[in-house]
């Protein structure tokens, strides 16, 4: 193969707002599969708002990428040889690959892409990691019921839009926050929320309490901070948090929740969840969400970067709040 196998690595660790400096490019030999390998050719890349934590040093849930490691990735991609019985060449998978053009699997956490009537892309999105830890939250720690009233910050990004699209199903009232007008329409028009609060627009709290009446029964939480605390202030008692985030203090904010108390006296149950924690679950949350696609009922929107080149601006674009619903990169 002539082509070269260009790669994203880690070259340094932010010490606040990770920057494009963070990242090299690095042109390598495009691999050869061992016996029980297969090649891939990285079609498309996703983007995900927990690649920034794996960029840092300290611990977290799940390993941090070294200095001059491949970032990173979920991706959809194609076969292009095989020396792996179970993968054939033209074969469309989806897997870990990372932030490269091609790469060498063999086999293990990588599955074929289950109903190809569906987009590729689907598969990094609504009904791919995004939209499972959105099922996961809202049905397994949120536990929604007909009537209650679910509040979703980043409402419009990959994991919210379909968190609430999800508590519609469910038969609740969606109340999404969101920032800029724009990301609001699209919310309410597109989505299908009850309302979208602009948290660009000056504090939520008189927002919040038009939209939520009643108080909030369930809150899927994606950013933390200063959203979490005017919530906090609105929860009923028994109200469930799924805490699925934290991106407002990615880049080292320090944000303190002044309504803690909330939680006792409305004796709140507040759960973080992995999505990686539950892979049982996956099988049976990609067919549901899928279903849910192929019958118009969960919609979505993406945003795409052109080029592995621009992987690293449309990762801090997305980090900032720049794209609309799932952060792709067309790779090849």
């Amino acid at each position: 193969m002539n082509e070269t196998n260009l790669q994203v690595v880690l070259a340094a660790r932010p010490a606040a707002m990770a920057e494009e400096s963070d990242f090299r490019f690095v042109e390598a030999a495009v691999p050869e599969p061992r016996e029980g390998d297969f090649l891939v050719r990285v079609d498309w890349l996703s983007l995900d708002p927990y690649m920034r934590g794996r960029m840092n040093e300290g611990k977290s849930y799940a390993a941090r990428v070294e200095l001059g490691e491949v970032m990173v990735g979920g991706a959809v991609g194609t076969v292009v040889s095989s020396r792996n019985g179970g993968f054939a060449e033209g074969d469309k998978v989806l897997g870990s690959f990372g932030w490269q053009r091609f790469a060498v699997s063999d086999g293990k956490g990588v599955m074929k892409l289950p109903d190809p009537r569906l987009p590729e892309t689907v598969w990094l999105g609504a009904a791919g990691m995004p939209g499972i830890t959105a099922w996961m939250g809202l049905g397994q720690v949120g536990s929604p019921k007909p009537g209650e009233t679910v509040v979703v910050s980043a409402a419009s990004g990959a994991v919210g839009s379909v968190a609430g699209q999800l508590a519609k199903i469910a038969g609740c009232r969606a109340v999404g926050i969101a920032g800029g007008a724009a990301k609001c329409e699209h919310a309410v028009k597109a989505l299908g929320f009850d309302e979208c609060i602009d948290y660009k627009a000056g504090p939520i709290d008189a927002a919040l309490k038009a939209a939520a009446p009643g108080g909030v029964d369930i809150y899927f939480d994606n950013v933390g901070g200063a959203i979490l605390d005017a919530v906090l202030r609105r929860v009923n008692t028994g109200a469930r948090i799924p805490l699925c985030g934290l991106i407002s203090g990615y880049d080292g904010a320090d944000i303190p929740i002044r309504n803690v108390f909330s939680l006792l006296v409305n004796r709140v149950r507040l759960q973080g969840f992995i999505v990686s924690d539950r892979m049982d679950l996956w099988p049976a949350a990609m067919r549901e969400l899928a279903g849910h696609v192929a019958a118009g009922r969960i919609r979505y929107h993406e945003t795409v970067a052109h080029g592995l080149e621009n992987a690293p601006r449309a990762f801090l674009g997305m980090l900032r709040g720049e794209n609309l619903g799932k952060q792709l990169v067309k790779v090849s």
